[in-house]
C-alpha cells in the first residue's frame, strides 16, 4: 500500500505540471536548450561516524515559474522550478566494511530559489533499487560449506529529501547544496529498514557560456 501511494503522489504532481505550462507568470523553459535544462550533481553522502559514501545525479527542468511579490514596500522574485532527477550512490562502513551498498533512484524536485539566491528544495523518488553487499559470507548445504558469492540482497527502496542550498548565476558551478535524506529499504526481514542519511554537494553543468552577457 505504502509502495502505491508512494507512487501515485508522483504521477499526479507531474500531470500537474504538464497540463500547467500556459499558467500565468513568467516560464521561459521552453526556449532552453537541453544543456540548459540539465544540471549535474556530486555530493558526499553518509551519516558522518558510521556510514560515508558519494551520491552522483543529474536534473533536467521541467518548469520554471516566477513569481513577483511586494512586502513592505520592497519587491521580491521567487523561481520554483520542477525537476527530473536521477541518482546513482555508493555507500559503506570503512571501520567494520559492513552495510556495504549501492543505490539508486528516481523522482521529482521541486525547488524555489528567492531573489538573493537562497534556496529550498524537497525531492521524492518513489523508483528506488538499494544492493547490499556483505562480508565474506559462506554457506552449508549437501555439498558442505561453500563461500558465497556476491553475498547480500536487493531492496526496494524509495526515498524523500528536505535541503537547502545557494545558487551561483553564471558559473559552471550552479550551486551547492544540504540534504537530509530518508530511505526505506523493503522487504527487510518481515518489515522496512529507515535510514537517514545526510548530503552535501555541488551541482554543475557544461551549457556554454553567454557571450553576450560576458562582453556586459
Amino acid at each position: 500500500m505504502k509502495g502505491k501511494l508512494l507512487l501515485f503522489i508522483p504521477s499526479v504532481l507531474l500531470g500537474q505540471i504538464l497540463m500547467s505550462q500556459n499558467a500565468r507568470g513568467s516560464d521561459d523553459t521552453l526556449s532552453k536548450s537541453f544543456l540548459e535544462r540539465t544540471e549535474f550533481k556530486i555530493a558526499y553522502s553518509g551519516s558522518v561516524f558510521w556510514n560515508n559514501g558519494l551520491n552522483l545525479g543529474a536534473e533536467y527542468l521541467l518548469k520554471e515559474h516566477s513569481k513577483i511579490k511586494f512586502r513592505r514596500g520592497k519587491e521580491r522574485t521567487n523561481t520554483h522550478e520542477f525537476l527530473l532527477n536521477g541518482n546513482l550512490g555508493f555507500t559503506t562502513n570503512f571501520a567494520t566494511s559492513t552495510d556495504t551498498g549501492i543505490f539508486t533512484n528516481y523522482g521529482i524536485t521541486w525547488r524555489r530559489t528567492n531573489k538573493k539566491g537562497k534556496q529550498f528544495m524537497i525531492e521524492l523518488n518513489p523508483l528506488g533499487y538499494y544492493r547490499s553487499f556483505l562480508p565474506e559470507t559462506y554457506k552449508v548445504d549437501d555439498n558442505g560449506v561453500n563461500k558465497v558469492s556476491l553475498p547480500g540482497r536487493g531492496y526496494y527502496a524509495p526515498s524523500i529529501s528536505v535541503g537547502i542550498g545557494k545558487q551561483r548565476k553564471d558559473k559552471k558551478i550552479t550551486g551547492r547544496y544540504f540534504n537530509v535524506n530518508f530511505m526505506l529499504r523493503t522487504p527487510y526481514n518481515a518489515g522496512a529498514l529507515p535510514s537517514f542519511s545526510l548530503q552535501y554537494g555541488y551541482r554543475f553543468n557544461f551549457k556554454k557560456k553567454n557571450k553576450h552577457a560576458k562582453s556586459n
